[in-house]
């Protein structure tokens, strides 16, 4: 059943072609995919989990949408969704940006938690937002992934994280290369206590969310093509003196190398999800020993 599980395999998605598209359609109605150049309606690639209808292109989902794709109707609980950042060492202009990306993406911070259910199973969750300063982590998204790790050992409850970061914020420094300590450590923790631990890596995942908890799950799963790495293409090329492969730090290239355990399509990931549920947890709760 686990070989089955792990198996490769392509399958073919229909695709909805788009003819005679007119100059003058309005903005939002139709999206080009960056990877085939083609035009489809926004509303269908909206409906397939915003997977390109004609290459499988997987664009970015923000938090919202991604629980919504994952979890049971209505079955979602957020916690700590008042939790803001402050501004520790003054950094000129930060709580302009970040009260402006609280606008733009309708969140507070650059992670959602909070507890739901995947085709029955409970789970605590912690989903992060490209959306919100590129999903950089601060101390409020170290805090509320830590909070959600142990309300995981508490409730004993599984505990599943989508990352999507460009890394540190560099606006908080320090503080913010300390949350890598602090999740690694509660996950650590809740580990040791038997708890199961799911990371599924999504475009991008870098620097040091790549380097702490986005590594560190029982599983590490990702979506096609996500960019996977700590420091950038440029940076290793010039320190090494050498040419790197062309898909270099695609989730591909780390499945090749045993860094994952599977790369799994967008449309596949819930059922995959809920069948390693299944196997860990028993009516909901997790099966401690």
């Amino acid at each position: 059943m686990l070989k089955e599980f792990f198996s490769k395999h392509k399958k073919t998605y229909a695709t909805v072609p788009v003819n005679d598209l007119k100059k003058d359609v309005p903005e939002g109605i139709m999206t080009k995919c960056p990877n085939c150049k083609k035009m489809m309606f926004t509303k269908e690639l909206n409906q397939n989990l915003k997977v390109c209808l004609h290459c499988d292109y997987h664009f970015q989902m923000n938090a919202r949408e991604r629980l919504a794709s994952i979890l049971d109707d209505g079955s979602f609980e957020e916690t700590d969704g008042n939790m803001e950042s402050a501004n520790p060492l003054d950094f000129p202009g930060y709580l302009e940006k970040l009260e402006n990306d609280r606008l733009k993406a309708k969140i507070n911070e650059a992670v959602v938690t909070g507890v739901g259910a995947i085709k029955g199973n409970k789970t605590t969750i912690a989903v992060m937002d490209a959306s919100f300063r590129m999903g950089s982590m601060g101390s409020v998204v170290g805090e509320k992934i830590t909070r959600t790790i142990e309300k995981a050992e508490e409730s004993r409850l599984p505990f599943i994280i989508f990352t999507a970061s460009g890394g540190a914020r560099m606006q908080e420094g320090v503080l913010s290369l300390m949350q890598m300590a602090k999740t690694s450590a509660a996950l650590k923790r809740f580990s040791d206590q038997g708890g199961l631990i799911i990371s599924v890596m999504t475009h991008p995942t870098t620097g040091g969310v790549s380097a702490s908890f986005a590594s560190l799950g029982d599983y590490n799963f990702a979506e096609p093509k996500a960019l996977i790495g700590f420091a950038g293409r440029r940076i290793i090329e010039q320190t090494i003196r050498e040419k790197l492969p062309e898909d270099f730090q695609t989730a591909e290239f780390l499945l090749k190398h045993g860094q994952l355990d599977a790369v799994i399509h967008r449309k596949e990931l819930r059922e995959k999800l809920a069948f390693i549920l299944d196997l860990h947890t028993k009516g909901g709760d997790m099966s401690w020993e």
